[in-house]
């Protein structure tokens, strides 16, 4: 059994890890050309080409705000599909969940000083965060959220499992029980229009 780990984006991180977290994979792929709908084609089949039998697997949920929403949307639900069509079993953990498993909140400074990171350097605190926690450094942001689920996937076998995950910090198992144990959001009601 591996446990993977996919950060679908143009570059999109993939971390396969063995029981022991020896990193078996870890790279971007990138599909073919610059021209869609081929790159995302050749990106979703260069994902299920990286994809075995037993694997366990942890996928980024949808990011909130994206520059290239509809690629990233795209990119999401065709790997999603090409998942479900083959028959695998995967776990969605939102982007605030990969930062959090780090103990990263988005946020540097004093209460009521905090300033926002942002972009570039928002990534950087992760991947300093990831080799701080895991021991695990990669010059892709993409490979290291990918490795961050690969975790996230071993951790939630681990308790699905029914063996003993104290060794989770308190954010982590916050993660993994959110995972677990999604909180449903209330649906808005529809205003009808008076005639």
């Amino acid at each position: 059994m591996r446990f993977v780990g996919i950060d679908p984006s143009t570059k999109t991180g993939f971390v396969a890890m063995d029981q022991g977290g020896i990193v078996l994979r870890g790279k971007e792929l990138k599909g073919l050309g610059s021209q869609d709908p081929k790159r995302m084609s050749t990106l979703i089949d260069e994902v299920m080409d990286h994809i075995r039998k037993d694997d366990f697997i942890c996928i980024e949920g949808f990011p909130y705000d994206t520059q290239r929403a509809m690629f990233a949307g795209g990119l999401h639900w065709g790997i999603r599909n090409a998942l479900y069509k083959r028959g695998f079993t995967y776990y969605e953990a939102a982007p605030n969940s990969v930062k959090k498993y780090v103990n990263v909140t988005g946020w540097v400074g004093e209460v009521g000083h905090k300033k926002r990171h942002t972009g570039p350097e928002k990534k950087k605190v992760v991947m300093k965060a990831a080799e701080e926690h895991f021991g695990f450094s990669h010059s892709s942001d993409n490979v290291v959220d990918a490795y961050i689920l690969a975790e996230i996937a071993k951790d939630l076998w681990t308790v699905k499992s029914g063996f003993n995950a104290g060794y989770l910090s308190s954010y982590q198992a916050e993660v993994i029980d959110s995972i677990l144990n999604p909180v449903e959001k209330p649906k808005k009601k529809r205003k009808v229009a008076k005639v």
